[in-house]
């Protein structure tokens, strides 16, 4: 049988990387989900992480702008 000797620490640094820019976050994840499990994971999650907050924040954002048009209306 043969050994796999890669490293696998799930270092948060993947974990930085895939959430400063998610695609490469995402591919990474691709790339290693069999290979190195953990640090799959870890890009993953931070891929995941930037795009929640990017969502929440363009929410946000709309609810913010659409109150602000309609009290600069006088409704």
């Amino acid at each position: 049988m043969e050994e796999n000797n890669v490293e696998d620490s799930g270092s948060l640094l993947w974990g930085l990387l895939g959430c400063c820019i998610p695609i490469v976050g995402l591919i990474l994840f691709i790339v290693w989900k069999d290979t190195k499990p953990k640090t799959a994971k870890v890009a993953g999650i931070g891929a995941l992480i930037s795009v929640v907050a990017a969502v929440v924040f363009y929410i946000i954002a709309f609810v913010i702008m659409g109150v602000a048009g309609v009290a600069a209306l006088g409704m």
